[in-house]
């Protein structure tokens, strides 16, 4: 490890390491440290579409269409009375190559782009922890690392990119971070050998079920040696206060879900339970002068769409590309680095805004889609990732309408539960 670098980059996951193989491959010098050993577990299985370009840009498509990964090729949404929806066929948006995605075991994934990162130039370690990130004044100039059995060095650097995810190492440290007030969530998941799959091409397919009453969902995201990722989502009062241990809350809300109950009538459940909550939040900035930030440490909206590998590998590429105009230029200011941001938050707000639907009571988007099946295309578009263009949000011109008026029927309903 060298004591400078143009660029360092905090973290080896998909938006960490998509950065650092563009900085590299740019022909700057580019340190990539990550703190845990390389392969590690790591929950966020099932990818957009839109990740197709990013990955092609890197060069690992082949590699990725060769893998043991499941193909997914559609998703399909379960309502709290058992009722499935048609699946949403990307091809049917779309019929080229890039409407098929994968379902992947994060650990392997992480280590393809890892190992990628390394293969384009990067200086790469794991089990490698970064204590902080040096300033001068408001200016990143380098970070304190710990190397894997060895003393704390200090290592200069012109930028700094923060992709630490959840952790979010600059943002907690220059209060940067806030939580989003309406997604306080917490999850459930754990992983399943021979839970049933859908046959033909729906089989690879993520499934979202909501339970009854709607107070949680299901995640059913089908992996490769017939393990499937199983979690459950909901209010982090709802799921973890006061209802003792998690496995036994787990097995309380899957008693809510029947549909997925039959999916998993001979299935073995495998290792343990994991947990994670209120993982909702944004930051009020993202660029200073020598640092930005991708990926989680940017912000995470929630798994219903399964958007957060997506936007990792998305805000790694664009930050990237700010990063060696910059490095160029001899620019590495707040506005340099964050030149990207504005376009790519406003295509992040679609999918948030599609969250906030979800979670919206009495709101039904079949019913919805009867109303207005002009804009079926354009809800497959938004599960796609197609976020990213004029137009994205055209939906919204009249779901916003119909969230509000579903709004206000829940709260009559609310009112006048309250005053009988």
């Amino acid at each position: 490890m060298k004591t400078r670098y143009d660029c360092v980059v905090i973290g080896g996951g998909p938006g960490g390491s998509t950065a650092a193989a563009l900085v590299a491959e740019a022909g700057w010098s580019t340190l990539l440290v990550e703190r845990d050993s390389m392969p590690r577990f790591h929950v966020g299985e099932s990818l957009m579409p839109e990740t197709y370009w990013t990955l092609q840009r890197l060069g690992v498509l082949e590699r990725m269409k060769h893998s043991d990964f499941v193909p997914k090729l559609s998703v399909q949404f379960v309502t709290h009375t058992g009722k499935e929806s048609q699946p949403f066929f990307f091809r049917d948006r779309d019929p080229r190559e890039c409407s098929q995605t994968w379902q992947v075991e994060r650990a392997e994934f992480d280590k393809l782009l890892f190992e990628n990162a390394a293969a384009k130039g990067a200086d790469c370690y794991d089990q490698t922890r970064v204590q902080s990130v040096l300033f001068d004044g408001s200016r990143a100039t380098g970070v304190r690392i710990v190397p894997r059995g060895a003393e704390p060095v200090e290592v200069a650097a012109t930028v700094v990119v923060d992709a630490t995810g959840q952790q979010a190492l600059l943002a907690n440290a220059l209060r940067l971070r806030q939580d989003d007030p309406r997604l306080r969530n917490a999850a459930i998941w754990g992983y399943y050998r021979h839970a049933r799959r859908d046959p033909g091409e729906n089989g690879g397919a993520t499934i979202i079920l909501h339970t009854q009453g709607k107070q949680s969902w299901f995640w059913f995201i089908p992996l490769s040696n017939e393990i499937t990722s199983i979690g459950v989502v909901g209010a982090n009062d709802h799921l973890l206060r006061g209802r003792g241990k998690p496995a036994d809350v787990y097995r309380e809300e899957l008693v809510k879900c029947p549909a997925l109950g039959e999916r998993l009538t001979d299935a073995e459940f495998l290792g343990e339970f994991h947990v994670a909550k209120e993982f909702s939040y944004t930051t009020r900035q993202q660029s200073g002068d020598g640092w930005v930030l991708v990926g989680d440490a940017f912000g995470f909206i929630d798994p219903i769409y399964s958007s957060g590998v997506y936007l990792a590998l998305r805000s790694g590429e664009l930050a990237a590309d700010a990063v060696v105009e910059g490095l160029r230029q001899g620019d590495t200011s707040a506005g340099q680095l964050g030149r990207w941001i504005p376009e790519f938050s406003q295509g992040a707000a679609w999918i948030r805004k599609l969250v906030d639907a979800y979670y919206t009571p009495e709101f039904s988007f079949a019913h919805f889609l009867k109303e207005h099946p002009n804009y079926r295309g354009d809800l497959t578009d938004l599960l796609v990732g197609r976020v990213f263009h004029e137009g994205a949000g055209r939906i919204f011109d009249d779901m916003t309408p119909a969230l509000e008026r579903s709004r206000r029927m829940a709260e009559d309903r609310s009112a006048g539960a309250a005053v009988s």
